[in-house]
């Protein structure tokens, strides 16, 4: 006998069926899983930051960076301008020295070389003082030989100390003067005036006026003139200007109020006489 034949009833969609479904995970897998996976997000999360961290030190880094930079150029510069000073400081300083030096030698020469003419000078003035006592001398033997031969006249004595080179050096450091009748010095003069100042020097008292100097001491003719005969314009006894031979064709004289004491040459205005009282 034939079985009856059971209706197929249809599956649902929804069924599950055991090859398609994925086998359930036990516990301690899943566990496992969830560990390595928080790992793998910690060292993310780790690198994350340090990457950060990184990238800010160097932002840090590259924004001190200038500053750095500006203050070690304010020190070079700085130690630059140092440098300069202490090298322009040196150099100033070795010129100072090398003036001093220079000054210091310069002082010694000066010294030297005024020693030296102060030995010359004091040679000079001694042979200068030999010499006018060898004048003196001479001058006295030839007053002795005209006296003997020349009319008579006032005489005026000269001191053994007296000397020529003392009243031309006196006479000569009145030239410049100014001319002022009746004038004694010490800065103005009149002819007479001169004369009289320049041989008080040496002692001789000669009188004041023109006149009375062209008879004090020795007549001597022209041609035989001295230095330091006393040269005289006008007749003996009555002379109106004086002045005194210096040597070389030249007598000094206090001319005029327009010329003062001047040296002037005799053949421009040629003397009457002379007379010797040195």
């Amino acid at each position: 006998m034939e079985e009856p034949l059971v209706p197929l009833v249809p599956m649902s969609h929804t069924a599950p069926i055991r090859s398609h479904r994925k086998p359930r995970r036990n516990a301690p897998s899943l566990a496992m899983r969830a560990g390595v996976a928080g790992g793998v997000l910690s060292t993310l999360a780790v690198a994350a930051a340090a990457g950060s961290a990184n990238a800010a030190e160097s932002v840090a880094q590259t924004a001190e960076l200038p500053i750095l930079t500006a203050d070690l150029a304010t020190q070079v510069a700085q130690s630059a301008d140092a440098t300069q000073q202490a090298a322009a400081d040196y150099e100033l300083q070795a010129e100072r020295d090398a003036a001093a030096a220079k000054a210091a030698k310069q002082a010694k020469a000066d010294l030297a070389d005024a020693k030296e003419k102060a030995e010359a000078k004091k040679k000079a003035a001694e042979a200068a003082r030999k010499a006018a006592a060898a004048d003196a001398v001479s001058r006295s033997s030839a007053r002795t030989a005209l006296s003997a031969s020349a009319p008579s006249s006032t005489s005026v004595a000269a001191p053994a100390s007296g000397s020529v080179a003392t009243v031309i050096a006196f006479l000569k450091a009145q030239v410049g003067d100014a001319y002022v009748m009746g004038g004694t010095g010490p800065n103005a003069w009149d002819c007479s005036g001169l004369v009289q100042a320049a041989f008080k020097q040496v002692g001789v008292d000669l009188p004041r006026v023109s006149q009375d100097q062209s008879v004090s001491g020795t007549p001597v003719s022209l041609s035989n003139v001295q230095v330091g005969d006393i040269l005289y314009w006008g007749a003996a006894g009555s002379a109106y200007h004086v002045g005194v031979y210096i040597g070389n064709g030249q007598y000094l004289d206090a001319a005029n109020p327009s010329k003062g004491v001047v040296i002037q040459d005799l053949s421009g205005y040629p003397a009457t006489g002379a007379v010797r009282v040195l």
